[in-house]
């Protein structure tokens, strides 16, 4: 007999109905909306665990741990590459944080948001609003509909505060060259991008953001991320940290290896620092995971400081307080380095964020509860799980130069965050086991043949024990693969399946547009480009049949791609610039704009640019196909003797009037026969309706009104212009949403019934 069968003979149906109906009410009790019974947040080997190490400062224990049991609060983060960033900031501390400060909800007074005191600009606040919170008021609920908006469009994340630490403390320029080792979710990706964005003024800049995952399905959550900021310079490749491929590079010709200039190496770890938020951790936490973590940890940081440029900087960064996880891991990796790695003082360079130095003591326990103070304490049978680079070095001397005083720890209840551990390296020469720098070999005059298998090679040796040769094979290799690749006429496909052990989805390949492709010709004429415009950056996604969408990337990503598509796996770079019409050669140009990549593109557009006003937007953006005569009289007389199709639409702020929006607009639009329309995003639209005093309440079910599900959907997937010009603009007098929409001034707009 069974287990279950036995269970249900010894326990009566009625006393089981008793407990079904207690366990009820137990849940209904429960703290969690879920229905789930609430966890208790104790762990007695943590609190044993840490006390004895002494991270926390004396007398300060009981609010450590208080901390650590309350929720932590919600903090978003304002985009700071976007030219919006201002204006959102504007629109948030003078109309949404100002309507909470006198609200309350079942009797409680709502905290105000507050921004990070270390975070530049105020661009990152933090509040302590539950979602439960957010549901209860009708102003709350605008203030949560707004954020999941604004986060939609990419104007701002949602991101927890320490988080927010290592991209900043990577000081990073937009001529870098950056690897993310270990990147999805991707919240420390899109700060990085923001950086490389930092002057607007610049559609490419020079360096360029390498963001990998081990996950293939984390990959996807990545590019979602990424894409929200538009950026031409981001790359996302799946592979194992640990053994990450090293790049080539064209440079005048030559093959070079490429080094990073910074590296983001913020490691899978065992997140006892993120106890606040995954309830979890307090029940499953043990030494254990540590202990497993500590090698691949090791492993990943030393592939990284191998990536590194002479005079780069690599942060390292966990979200736990284990010292296996955080001293140990840079202690190993500094020792082995012999001098070419040194811990960077950073002590200044966050103004307002309260740490805890780095410890140069402490002990090693398992799972049991049994310590080790030293690797020479480690019984024979303990030596797999316990490793001698898990304990401090004995030498006093060589420990005191290490300077670990130097990494940073973040204690929760110092600043009401998660609890987080950061160290930043800076390179001083090449690890000993690369000492004699890599030899590139030229391009041969008879490219030999490579076996699928060959390539794997130094990739996947302990990164700790590879030697030149494994360098120069590694380069010689990929010269071969990219002069093979050359001759497919700049077709980027992913790695033969026998070369590497791949999962997920097959990637498409990444296709470059020939020089002498009759597809440009007619764009370049239809748009006026600039001959500064950087063609050979273009490239589709097929290799047969129409190409329904292009792409844009920058030089040094073409540069990357080319000479390493057959050794890395690329899920996706590149943003969409134009998309195909289906009747599109009727106009001139069988392709549109597309405004994911508008702001990209608009520096090299000289032709059907229509300059139009703040109120010109508002009726674009809450009308489906205006007329001409809707518009004002300097955006009627440029509009009226374009020919058909695509056309930019450019807004200017007025200097002269502060009232007006002070960030400049450019949206894709579509010039009919006596009509034009948007192509811009839901979310996209509500935001720039936000930013000029407008607000668009919830999703009516109306008749015309573009902003519901349905309409805009139809209206913004579909690839065409609308077929019949006098049946859109028919509709255009239905389709006003001003219903819709509430705004300061009565007159400009009636309020929503």
């Amino acid at each position: 007999m069974g287990r279950r069968a036995r269970g249900r003979r010894l326990q009566p149906q009625a006393e089981g109905a008793e407990d079904d109906a207690e366990g009820g009410r137990k849940r209904d009790q429960a703290g969690w909306e879920g229905g789930y019974p609430e966890i208790i947040k104790e762990n007695k080997l943590f609190e044993h665990y840490y006390q004895e190490l002494k991270i926390v400062p004396e007398g300060e224990w009981d609010q450590f741990m208080d901390a650590l049991r309350e929720p932590l609060p919600a903090t978003l983060r304002i985009t700071g590459y976007k030219s919006h960033a201002k204006e959102i900031l504007h629109c948030l501390k003078n109309r949404y944080f100002k309507e909470l400060e006198d609200l309350e909800v079942d009797g409680q007074k709502v905290e105000v948001p507050q921004p990070l005191s270390w975070y530049p600009e105020e661009l990152a606040w933090h509040t302590n609003l539950s979602r439960k919170i957010l549901r209860k008021s009708p102003l709350l609920a605008k203030f949560h509909q707004f954020l999941v908006s604004e986060t939609e469009c990419g104007n701002i994340s949602r991101q927890e505060a320490v988080s927010m630490i290592p991209p900043l403390l990577l000081n990073v320029e937009p001529h870098h060259k950056i690897l993310d080792m270990c990147a999805a979710p991707g919240s420390k990706t899109t700060q990085l991008i923001e950086m490389l964005h930092a002057d607007m003024s610049v559609p490419f800049p020079e360096g360029f953001v390498i963001a990998n995952d081990v996950d293939n399905k984390r990959c996807y959550l990545l590019v979602h991320q990424a894409k929200r900021l538009s950026s031409p310079c981001i790359m996302v490749v799946n592979h194992d940290a640990s053994s990450i491929p090293r790049l080539t590079v064209d440079v005048d010709g030559r093959k070079e290896i490429l080094f990073y200039d910074r590296i983001l190496c913020d490691v899978p770890c065992s997140g006892d620092g993120t106890m606040r938020k995954n309830i979890d951790v307090w029940k499953k936490w043990t030494t254990l995971n540590s202990l497993q973590l500590h090698g691949l940890q090791l492993r990943i940081a030393t592939r990284g400081a191998e990536q590194l440029a002479e005079g780069g900087r690599m942060v390292y960064s966990t979200c736990s307080l284990n010292p296996v996880e955080d001293e140990a891991v840079i202690a190993a990796l500094l020792e082995k380095s012999d001098g070419a790695l040194e811990l960077a003082d950073v002590s200044a360079e966050l103004p307002g964020l309260k740490w805890m130095p780095g410890v140069s003591e402490w002990k090693v326990m398992t799972r049991d509860g049994q310590w080790f103070a030293g690797w020479d304490e480690v019984p024979q049978g303990r030596h797999t799980q316990i490793r001698p680079t898990m304990f401090p070095p004995k030498d006093l001397e060589k420990l005191q130069a290490m300077h670990l005083e130097r990494c940073l720890r973040i204690l929760p209840h110092h600043q009401n965050t998660g609890g987080f551990f950061v160290a930043v390296l800076v390179k001083k020469a090449s690890m000993p086991w690369n000492k004699r720098q890599p030899k590139v070999q030229s391009k041969s005059s008879e490219p030999r043949k490579t076996t699928a298998s060959s390539s794997v090679g130094a990739t996947e040796r302990n990164p700790g024990d590879r030697s030149e040769l494994d360098d120069d094979s590694e380069v010689t290799q990929c010269t071969e693969n990219t002069e093979s690749n050359e001759k497919k006429d700049g077709v980027c496909g992913p790695p033969p399946s026998k070369k590497m052990k791949l999962f997920g989805f097959k990637e498409d390949p990444f296709v470059f547009i020939p020089e002498d492709d009759p597809l440009f010709p007619p764009i370049e004429k239809f748009y006026a480009l600039d001959p500064s415009f950087p063609r050979m950056n273009l490239l589709t996604r097929t290799t047969e049949g129409k190409k329904r969408q292009l792409y844009m990337v920058s030089k040094e990503l073409r540069n990357v791609l080319l000479n390493n598509s057959e050794k890395m796996k690329v899920i996706n770079t590149g943003i969409k610039v134009w998309c195909r019409n289906n009747s599109g050669e009727e106009f001139d140009c069988a392709f549109r704009l597309a405004q994911e990549g508008i702001y990209t593109l608009y520096p090299f557009i000289n032709s059907r640019i229509i300059t139009v006003s703040m109120e010109d937007v508002k009726t674009l953006l809450t009308q489906e196909n205006p007329f001409f005569r809707k518009l004002s009289s300097e955006a009627y007389s440029q509009v009226k003797d374009l020919a058909k199709g695509s056309v930019v639409l450019k807004y200017e702020p007025d200097s002269t009037n502060p009232d007006a929006l002070q960030c400049p607009i450019v949206l894709c639009g579509w010039r009919g026969k006596a009509s034009i329309r948007t192509f811009v995003p839901k979310n996209e639209r509500l935001h720039y309706l936000r930013m000029m005093g407008l607000e668009v309440l919830g999703e009516k079910k109306k008749d015309g009104v573009i902003l519901n599900n349905e309409s805009l959907n139809e209206s913004l997937d579909s690839p065409e212009q609308p077929e019949n010009d006098e049946g859109a603009e028919q509709t255009a007098q239905e389709a006003s949403i001003s219903d819709s929409i509430t705004g300061c001034d009565p007159a400009a707009a009636e309020p929503s019934r």
